[in-house]
């Protein structure tokens, strides 16, 4: 047990570093594609990208740390994540839009192994401790949070190239990343767990609960994705200043990750689909919340029940994700998990700048509501069927 709670303390440090880069990609990457893009609807595509790299390492990812061990893994991310941010760097310097597509598309593959550090703290926890340690490492991003949109505010104007401050920053950030990962001691993948048979993928997503964590996961994941990445663009077209902006996203990232630290008790108290239940109504909260002004205030306290509700769905999700696969399983169900996660998130950081420029705000959050929809019935589908099951028995 202290093993673990030591992988789960460097683990939560090494989330903190990624949400750093995270959280500084999401406020600059809209600004910075608007500043280089000849066509202006293409303002969100560097976001996108980031995405897009997340999403066709997620399954290889998986893999190559089931052959090598996390610890490999998670240090080629770290690499990756500095060859990404150097292509940024040279991007801003030569202005060229595409090229900085090609480096935050880097970055996310940084991003895909750092989506693994709260499922090896689970795979190194026990049965009761599972839900708590992957809510504890996500309290990593809380630093994330505090850090990111300060050092996103006091950076990009470093250089006179504007931007590339905040970019090369990124770049020791990833250094102290490396620095951690060396103290984690993470089992070695058991030969029992690279050889014993694996059910195939169909079958795997064939069980309802797999369905309901990954449509939890993925569409919540979606839907704060397609609001947040339009908040900087949508207050600065309303007038507010970057540095309000900024605030937004802060307190929007401080409400995904500070609940971390309950969110597995609260699991392990009520259940997860009552934990999964609550975050579709936060998310909905929010867009009420959107949709009856556009003051300051009106973004940020949408944005932190987006963060809220975010987190209840995801750390749920993962949670009901790890009742789905046996031992010798879990590369390929968690790598499935967050491709479909990070496919969603893609499709929706696209959608979401030609949403703000062809229907501006409200559209976008009228767009929203019927995936918002698609939860819940998955939730009220999956709690008839236990029901159903414990009535049987």
């Amino acid at each position: 047990m202290e093993n673990a709670k030591k992988n789960v303390a460097l683990l939560a440090g090494c989330q903190a570093m990624l949400l750093v880069n995270n959280v500084t990609l999401i406020s600059l990457a809209a600004l910075a594609g608007f500043s280089l893009a000849d066509n202006k609807m293409l303002a969100t595509l560097p976001a996108t990208a980031y995405v897009v790299g997340a999403a066709l390492t997620t399954l290889p990812a998986s893999f190559f740390m089931k052959r090598f061990g996390r610890q490999t893994g998670f240090q080629v991310g770290t690499v990756m994540g500095i060859a990404g941010a150097l292509v940024c760097c040279l991007a801003l310097w030569l202005h060229s839009f595409w090229l900085l597509c090609a480096g935050v598309l880097v970055l996310g593959v940084y991003n895909a192994f750092g989506q693994y550090y709260r499922f090896a703290a689970a795979d190194a926890a026990s049965h009761d401790f599972k839900a708590k340690a992957i809510s504890l490492v996500l309290t990593g991003g809380l630093v994330g949070g505090i850090i990111g949109p300060q050092l996103s505010t006091y950076t990009r104007d470093m250089f006179a190239v504007p931007f590339l401050g905040a970019y090369a920053s990124l770049i020791v950030f990833c250094l102290i990343t490396m620095g951690l990962i060396a103290f984690i001691r993470i089992p070695a993948p058991s030969v029992a767990e690279r050889h014993e048979p694996v059910r195939p993928l169909r079958a795997l997503a064939a069980q309802p609960a797999f369905i309901v964590a990954v449509t939890c996961s993925a569409l919540g994941y979606g839907v704060m994705n397609l609001l947040m990445t339009a908040t900087p663009l949508a207050m600065g077209l309303c007038g507010h200043p970057y540095s309000s902006a900024a605030t937004v996203i802060q307190w929007h990232v401080i409400g995904m990750y500070a609940p971390s630290f309950f969110t597995g008790s609260l699991i392990k108290r009520y259940g997860v689909l009552r934990i999964l239940s609550a975050g579709v109504v936060l998310e909905s909260l929010c867009v009420g919340i959107a949709l009856s002004g556009v003051l300051v205030a009106n973004f940020w306290w949408a944005l932190v029940a987006l963060g809220i509700g975010w987190n209840f769905l995801y750390v749920g999700g993962t949670t009901l994700l790890t009742e789905c696969y046996r031992p010798s399983e879990k590369a390929k169900a968690q790598g499935t998990h967050d491709f479909m996660v990070f496919l969603t998130t893609a499709t929706s950081s696209f959608s979401s700048g030609l949403l703000m420029n062809r229907n501006g705000w409200d559209m976008l959050n009228y767009t929203a509501i019927p995936v918002l929809a698609v939860i819940a019935a998955a939730l009220v589908w999956l709690a008839l069927r236990r029901r159903a099951a414990v009535a049987a028995a």
